[in-house]
């Protein structure tokens, strides 16, 4: 979890703290509480922007629920922010408010629409229509990762999340050992996902089997996004994408052929430039568009 202090184009201060799944959602308040005063006597914020790692009434701050820490099912967020910092606050999905980031601020700046998807511990998308992100129907997000591929429930999540790379790299060690794959690896038996890129810039022929395999299922996944929205970029964001132009070319290379004629040769696929800092910019963001609504519901300059 990070917290951050600054501008959207300028973050002034970080501060970043492990999460303890056993304390749930109350131990993440907790800690933010505990930092909160601090970084308000130091900063002076005017409001407090979130991106939240799953769906959320974007209206009011109320998480609809979380899919990794217990406790925060109906929790509201945003009141809660706004009675322990006295600042409006404004909550949204993370992948939505790394949309916006990308779409303000980073590898998608004049385009439009954009489409963000953070290939992480899971899969999340977020959609920007004109500068701003679009929302459907309470809690509607941009949920590609729940996205079904087949008609047995397959979906982009099992096949294209850093969880899913790593599965798939651990089935191969038995039957290719002599992979160099596996001696970068060595040990290791999680985040085997993160060594694709050096194995695969030494010709490793399983990194680059895995590496493109990943694309096509990325692709088959955005064909989707693709015939619905008609973004004119895409942005891969997520500990995934740190994969790097690999993964981005063979993501560009499947997509054209999974488009009707009429679409091709589709949107354009670009890495995230923001990387890590993509929500916590995007958070900014809202930050100031919380205190843009504020200050016109009192009537203000």
């Amino acid at each position: 979890m990070q917290v951050v202090a600054g501008q959207p184009d300028k973050i002034v201060e970080r501060r970043a703290f492990a999460i303890d799944q056993q304390a749930g959602s109350e131990g993440i308040r907790n800690q933010i509480a505990s930092i909160l005063p601090e970084l308000i006597d130091t900063h002076h914020p005017v409001a407090v922007g979130v991106g939240f790692g799953g769906p959320v009434d974007w209206k009011t701050g109320r998480i609809c629920c979380s899919h990794h820490i217990p406790g925060w099912s109906d929790f509201r967020l945003g009141e809660w922010l706004t009675l322990v910092s006295g600042l409006p606050a404004q909550i949204d999905n993370d992948a939505n408010v790394a949309a916006l980031a990308e779409a303000c601020h980073g590898a998608a700046t004049g385009a439009n629409p954009v489409f963000y998807v953070t290939l992480g511990s899971g899969i999340g998308g977020g959609l920007v229509v004109n500068g701003r992100i679009y929302h459907g129907a309470l809690p509607g997000e941009a949920e590609i990762g729940h996205l079904r591929l087949t008609r047995d429930g397959v979906i982009a999540e099992s096949l294209c999340a850093g969880w899913a790379v790593d599965r798939r790299i651990r089935n191969a060690r038995a039957e290719r050992p002599e992979s160099m794959l596996f001696k970068l690896i060595g040990t290791e038996t999680r985040g085997e996902a993160r060594h694709l890129a050096e194995a695969w810039h030494l010709n490793d022929p399983l990194a680059r089997e895995i590496v493109r395999e990943t694309g096509e299922n990325i692709a088959f996944s955005l064909s989707h996004v693709t015939h619905l929205f008609h973004p004119e970029i895409i942005v891969l964001g997520g500990g995934l994408a740190l994969t790097g132009e690999p993964l981005r070319a063979a993501v560009a290379e499947a997509i054209p052929s999974l488009l009707m004629e009429a679409f091709r040769p589709g949107p354009r696929i670009a890495l995230s430039t923001l990387r890590e800092d993509a929500v916590p910019v995007g958070a900014l963001l809202l930050a100031m568009g919380a205190h843009a609504n504020s200050t016109a519901k009192k009537g203000g300059p």
